[in-house]
């Protein structure tokens, strides 16, 4: 047997891994990394992070990705040099970050890699298959760090029938489901999108979606008119006044008429959308509040009326204490931080792909569907 192979195959049938989670969001922060032990699978599944850390991008990296991010028309062979140079940039950031933890590449079972978005494109016509694109090779990670590498988890999702995204409902119902309550997992990353899991724990249940923007408009704001990465403490929404009409125009997209559940990203929501001329402080102000609102629409349409629960939130904004208070007002729910689960919130997305990576290595999938998601093995091994 190829000993590669022989690896792989040790590693699936032992009792516990170690798996270094990689996240690149939308927002183009940096690479979140969390180094999770996992024992068991499935509902089985305990979990500890190990560690975790953000590394921030290179300002001229960040422009070289949003040259071809969600454009209808780019400069392909940039396409084709950013594959490679994502992931070899993330294969140094992996063992620079091992080294100030102290741990060894071989300590590491697996890399579980979700690469850089750069078109996500859901076909709401039934004429043409979904599709999304995540770049930065998973082959480039594992050969210059030496580590298993499971990558591109989004497409065998898509192959299965849904839309690549969103995924974090299969840690969130692994994780973080608890019978007799109901519970909302919420993520406002670039795109928000929630896991509602019943208080049943009846994995038929479960509603997963993507609810719109999260900070992707807010942030493109902030870029363009404060020249800064975004709204910190939300002191830019605070100073501004939120404009009705705009607000009102923007919750009327066709993208909320659309059935549930649905996914999106930056190819659709972005600030060609606002079509009214007011002043920077204004604009970050509505935006916010949007954020907010077509969160706060999705839940009250999506998920059963009457029932008493918690959401937990994770992802760039829930450091945004405006974001935060206006859901607490909107949502007939508790809103908290995910920390309250013991799960960081800036850590949640990484450890998420970790798992993804563990249920591929150890488990078969227990029935057809969670939810209304296709229940799949996802992720393609690099060795």
């Amino acid at each position: 047997m190829n000993p590669r192979i022989e690896q792989l195959y040790q590693i699936s049938k032992a009792p516990t891994r170690t798996i270094l989670g990689l996240m690149s969001g939308t927002s183009l922060d940096g690479l979140d990394l969390a180094l999770v032990h996992f024992t068991g699978f499935g509902l089985d599944t305990s979990y500890e992070i190990l560690h975790y850390d953000t590394r921030p991008y290179p300002a001229d990296f960040k422009e070289s990705i949003r040259s071809v991010f969600a454009k209808e028309n780019i400069h392909f062979p940039t396409l084709s040099t950013l594959n490679a140079q994502i992931g070899r940039l993330h294969a140094s950031l992996i063992l620079e970050v091992l080294a100030s933890w102290g741990v060894s590449p071989s300590e590491v079972d697996a890399i579980a890699s979700h690469g850089q978005t750069v078109m996500h494109r859901p076909d709401r016509t039934g004429k043409l298959p979904h599709s999304t694109l995540q770049i930065g090779d998973g082959d480039h990670i594992a050969q210059l760090t030496g580590i298993i590498t499971l990558s591109d988890f989004r497409q065998k999702h898509v192959a299965a029938g849904g839309e690549g995204a969103p995924l974090a409902m299969f840690g969130d119902y692994f994780l973080f489901s608890k019978k007799g309550e109901h519970r909302i997992l919420l993520n406002i990353g670039g795109i928000g999108n929630f896991t509602y899991l019943p208080a049943s724990g009846d994995p038929a249940g479960i509603l997963v979606t993507d609810t719109g923007p999260g900070n992707t408009l807010i942030d493109a704001a902030v870029r363009r008119y404060f020249n800064k990465a975004y709204d910190e403490d939300g002191v830019l929404a605070q100073s501004g006044k939120i404009d009705a009409g705009i607000l009102a125009e923007l919750m009327s997209l066709s993208f909320f008429k659309d059935s549930f559940p649905k996914s999106t990203g930056p190819e659709y929501f972005n600030l060609d959308l606002v079509h009214a001329s007011i002043s920077p402080a204004d604009l970050v102000a509505t935006l916010t509040e949007f954020t907010a609102q077509s969160i706060a629409l999705a839940m009250k349409t999506y998920i059963p009326s009457g029932i008493e629960g918690t959401v937990y939130v994770s992802g760039g904004g829930s450091k945004n204490p405006v974001i935060m208070a206006r859901l607490a007002e909107l949502l007939p729910f508790r809103v908290c931080e995910s920390d309250e689960l013991g799960m960081p919130s800036a850590a949640k997305e990484a450890v998420l792909f970790a798992l993804l990576a563990n249920e591929t290595l150890a488990d078969s999938p227990g029935a057809e569907r969670l939810g209304d998601s296709p229940w799949v093995s996802m992720g393609k091994i690099s060795l």
